[in-house]
Order: structure tokens, then sequence, then C-alpha cells
């Protein structure tokens, strides 16, 4: 009994020794992992498999600190050092935006790369996503994206897009190619797309794979008329319709070899740009055969009478959102006779992951009719 009581003794005081307890503590730092948006050499933010934000940042001076995400703040604490540390409540997988709120000035994160979203350029962190290798950097054939400006001479100014080019346009100078013009949602521009939607990494996987015809994808800056949020019913569709299809389209078949005609045309767009995307291809049915909405509204078949139908209509949204209405929606297209599709992002809102996997599943569904 006695050599009993020792090995017990012995046992729990080697179990409860500080250094092991570092090592478990040590065990638990490990994980959070640095975000993959990170700036470079930048520890911090982290995640964690649970999908929980852990950041850092040192204010010494500052009185309180949090970190804002997804419209929810949590408090973080500051160490003897004036270094300041907190945690998230677990996040859905995938891209968000955040700040951080020092004495109540919201500020972007210096440890993360900076993102253009809820209208200023601020912070992001990707939450590891089961199904991330299909917007991952791979080792295949790599489009290019490159910035042009465009005359407008209906907002007097030159105008930015980014314009993706599949991996063979260089190699394959008599090929024409198919255009699907996509946009981003409120608070976002031009860039949104080709950083935080990864839609030429998207593309170039989906390429190589074999998965999708070969495509060209323009992005464009969509909020003409600078409205204010919640302003969304005083919203004219006019000023960046003409935008788009008086100027930027013309440029776009202009300079590069596009197949210029209603027929490989497409439009899509996320949140507000779904709500442009409706408004544009109901107004304008001779310029666009494919229509996409990624959270951001339906078709009704009486919106779409008399006139030539579409080649196809995709509608989504996360299962978050409103995944009965679209499929509903998308149930009534097919019994009138339109080439109509849902999809659901499982587990996810109204977020980029969602219109990631949007992109991801429309794009094999486009320009499929042969020449």
């Amino acid at each position: 009994m006695k050599h009993y009581k020792l090995i017990l003794f012995l046992s729990l005081g080697f179990l409860f020794h500080p250094g092991i307890a570092q090592s478990q503590e040590r065990n638990n730092e490990e994980e959070f992992k640095p975000s993959p948006v990170n700036q470079p050499g930048s520890e911090y933010p982290m995640v964690n498999e649970k999908g929980q934000v852990r950041t850092q940042i040192s204010a010494p001076e500052a009185q309180k600190v949090q970190l804002d995400i997804g419209g929810v703040k949590y408090d973080m604490e500051k160490d003897a050092e004036g270094v300041w540390t907190g945690e998230s409540a677990p996040q859905d997988e995938g891209f968000h935006y955040y700040q951080l709120n020092i004495d109540g000035a919201s500020v972007p994160d210096p440890g993360s790369l900076f993102f253009f979203g809820a209208n200023r350029w601020g912070s992001g962190i990707e939450v590891p996503a089961q199904d991330q290798e299909f917007f991952a950097l791979k080792n295949v054939p790599h489009g290019k994206v490159e910035q042009i400006l465009f005359p407008s001479k209906s907002t007097e100014t030159s105008r930015r897009a980014f314009v993706y080019t599949p991996p063979e346009y260089d190699l394959e100078p008599q090929k024409n190619y198919p255009v699907l013009y996509l946009q981003h949602g409120y608070g976002e521009n031009e860039t949104s797309w080709p950083n935080q939607g990864r839609a030429n990494l998207i593309m170039d996987n989906l390429l190589a794979e074999g998965k999708t015809k070969p495509f060209i994808l323009v992005m464009t800056y969509g909020m003409t008329n600078e409205i204010e949020f919640g302003g969304l019913k005083d919203f004219d569709i006019k000023p960046f319709q003409t935008v788009l299809v008086d100027e930027l389209i013309p440029y776009i078949d202009t300079h590069y070899r596009t197949k210029a005609n209603k027929e490989n045309r497409a439009m899509a767009g996320l949140s507000m740009g779904a709500f442009e995307t409706k408004l544009i291809t109901l107004n304008k049915p001779d310029v666009f055969s494919h229509y996409a909405l990624f959270s951001g509204g339906i078709y009704e078949p009486k919106e779409l009478q008399d006139r030539t139908k579409p080649e196809l209509i995709f509608i989504s949204t996360g299962s978050k959102e409103r995944p009965d209405a679209v499929k509903s929606a998308v149930s009534e297209l097919q019994k009138e006779g339109f080439n109509a599709v849902s999809y659901i992002s499982d587990g996810t809102a109204h977020e980029f992951h969602t219109w990631r996997r949007s992109l991801h599943q429309l794009a094999p569904l486009l320009f499929q009719a042969e020449d």
C-alpha cells in the first residue's frame, strides 16, 4: 500500500509539474495558427479549427480594445507590456472582414492584409474551409488578372476594371472567348472578386481539371450612384447600366479577343451586384444570354415574358440565408420551361464563401451551346 501511495503521489506530481502544464498550454496554443491572409511575417491574427479568431495588438496607452467581427465586438485583455489579445466566437468557414476598436476608434488590424469591403480598406481573416482546395493556389497553369482603365463619357472619368484571361489566352492568338461580367456587393469594389473572392484561382483550378470552358472575366466598380447604406430604394440602375453596356463592353470587345454577341456574354453578381445583374439583364435582354444571382433576389417567370429565353438562369444563396425561396423560384422557372439552376451553399450565410462556391458551381454551366 505504501508503494502504491508513493507511485500515485509521484504520478500526480508529474502530471501537475509546471513544465507539463506549460506543455499542455503550448499544445492548446498550437490549435491557433496564423491566418493565410496575414501581412508577411505577422503571427497574428490567428484562427483555430473551431473557427475562432484570435488577434493581438500593442497599444499600451489604450483603455479599451475590442475585436469587431461579424457585427459582434469581443473585449480584448491587456498584459503587463501593454499588448492586447482577444478571441471571437467560432465563425463560419471562409473569408470574413473584421476590424479592431481602440478606445472607440475602428481601425484595421496591422497584422492582416487589407481588403476593400464594408466601404473601407480593412482587415480580413480566412477561416479554414473543408473545401478550400477549389480556390487554393496550386501548381497548375495560371491566367492573368490585369487592371484596365477605360474611358467613360457618361461619368466624365476614366474608370477601372480587372480582367481575367485564361491560361491559354496568349498561347492561342487566333481564338476568341466568351465573357462573364462579374459584379461585387455593396461596400465592395472591383478588387473584391480578384482578392477575397479568389475568382482567378477558382477559374484556374476548374480549367486545369477540365471542368469548364475557358472564358474571360471582367470585374468593375458598380456603385455609380454612391448610395448610402439603407438607401437601396433610391438606387437608379441607369448610370451603371450606361457604364457597363455602352462603355465597358465595347471597350472589352475592342481590346480583347471576345465573341462579341449575346450568346457568348453572361452577367453575374453577389448581393448588390446580383440586384444590378437582375435589373440590367431585364432592361437589356439583347446583351446577355446567361444570368446569375448570388444571394441577391430571384427571377419570376412573368418578368421574363415576351422575350427570348436566356440560355441559363442560375440563382444561389447560403443555407443560412433564404434557401427555400431560391429553390421555390427556380422550380417555378423550370415549370415554365426555363433552363434554371439553384445552388445552396451548405453552412454559410451572406459571405464570400457562399459566393466563391457559387462561382465554382456556375462556371461549368456557362457557354455550353456549341459555336
